[in-house]
């Protein structure tokens, strides 16, 4: 397949995602405001409560077995690298662009968590239906894809509300403890603007209509405990077990992780399997009115996503340097070394022959910032416009960068 056919397979997806995105930005707008606060906030509840659980179980179920396990183990491994090394990349441009220290937390953030369920769920079945698609039959390929994309939104969530979460964190305590208020803990609070936040947010922060704070988001700092002047490995470990305690269980297992659970144990349990999956399935219904359900997820959250951008169209304190940095980070460094660790883990069996599966791996290194870098930005109250600025910016540019990098990929496993 030539490259200006692979060129517009990895096209006309993105443009897909692009006008949707667009009309959920139109209509948040306030002149129309079919998609203003209150709306947002009850669909923002609905896609993190049933479209997207729905979606994972759904998914999961129907294509993980045990045999599938042992090529899928890298996926979480894979991601995991993301991470580090976004975050590795960050530091450096932290130091080069002078980041100020109020900004460095969400510096950190957008660059090492990128959106690893809403976008691979809207891009990879819409790359599989194109014709000239590299990847085989479109239904299987799309099942498996929506598999896969799956189980990337469920580990993306987990890191994202323990890794970056922690070190957000780390960084919103520093700047507190330079403030004029020398309290230990910090209120954590929903600022009451959904506009900002993704379904995450409503389900974890406290409603529009409550005026007070929900001690369960008071969180002690573990500046103070990690500063005594104690033996480096001593250190570390008090360091550890801080932030061991204080991770918030129910971040770490939202509804989509519990359904990618559920999903796991049907697919692997063989009774269950036999069940539930397949036409003859006695209770094949059930996973039909599930993915029924979960059909909704794409167009939901794809609206959602050009809702929440309306915020980024405002002026902040955040540096034209800061947002090219994160854009090189995210668009250009990362991709490539996605391809090389990809390739290295096929070359030495790590990854199987599927180049469905490849290209997923690869791709997760080229995706723009996780949404939920604006959700924790809003828990500490620090640098929420500043992130929605990155988000509105690097989403923009998301467009050219995935349509580009798709291109290259396929035409490196085809």
């Amino acid at each position: 397949m030539g490259l200006v056919d692979l060129f517009l397979v990895a096209l006309v997806p993105v443009l897909k995602v692009l006008l949707v995105t667009g009309v959920g930005l139109l209509l948040a707008l306030e002149r129309i405001n079919i998609l203003g606060p209150i709306a947002r906030h009850h669909l923002n509840l609905l896609v993190f409560y049933v479209f997207s659980p729905a979606l994972v179980l759904s998914n999961l179920s129907e294509t993980i077995t045990l045999k599938s396990l042992t090529t899928l183990w890298f996926m979480p491994v894979n991601i995991l690298l993301t991470f580090i090394l976004g975050s590795a990349l960050a530091w450096v441009l932290i130091k080069i662009t002078k980041t100020p220290p109020h900004l460095q937390g969400i510096v950190i953030g957008c660059c090492s968590a990128g959106n690893l369920g809403n976008l691979p769920l809207i891009i990879v079945p819409a790359v599989c239906e194109e014709e000239n698609s590299p990847f085989g039959d479109s239904s299987v390929c799309s099942t498996d894809g929506e598999a896969y994309a799956s189980l990337s939104m469920a580990v993306g969530a987990i890191y994202i509300w323990s890794y970056v979460f922690i070190i957000m964190r780390v960084y919103a305590s520093k700047n507190t403890k330079h403030s004029t208020t020398n309290d230990s803990t910090i209120n954590i609070r929903s600022s009451g603007e959904t506009s900002e936040t993704l379904p995450e947010t409503e389900a974890l922060l406290p409603s529009r209509e409550q005026s007070y704070v929900d001690d369960s988001y008071q969180v002690e700092l573990p500046y103070a405990k990690c500063e005594e002047k104690v033996p480096t490995f001593k250190k570390i470990t008090q360091c550890v077990k801080v932030f061991a305690g204080q991770m918030k269980l129910k971040m770490l297992f939202n509804p989509s992780t519990i359904a990618a659970i559920i999903g796991f144990v049907i697919g692997i349990i063989t009774p269950l399997r036999k069940a539930m999956i397949g036409d003859s399935a006695p209770l094949h219904v059930v996973i039909s009115s599930v993915y029924l359900m979960g059909e909704a997820l794409i167009p939901s959250m794809t609206l959602i996503i050009g809702a929440n951008l309306l915020a980024g169209l405002q002026r902040t304190e955040v540096g034209i340097l800061a947002i090219i940095g994160i854009i090189a980070v995210r668009y250009v460094i990362l991709p490539l070394l996605g391809i090389g660790i990809v390739k290295a883990a096929h070359h030495f069996g790590m990854v199987g022959s599927s180049l469905l599966y490849q290209f997923i791996l690869m791709l997760q290194y080229t995706l723009p910032p996780a949404m939920n870098v604006g959700v924790i930005s809003q828990l500490f109250e620090a640098g929420e416009s500043e992130c929605s600025v990155i988000m509105l910016w690097t989403y923009a540019v998301a467009a050219f960068s995935l349509t580009l990098w798709s291109t290259i990929f396929m035409w490196l496993l085809s």
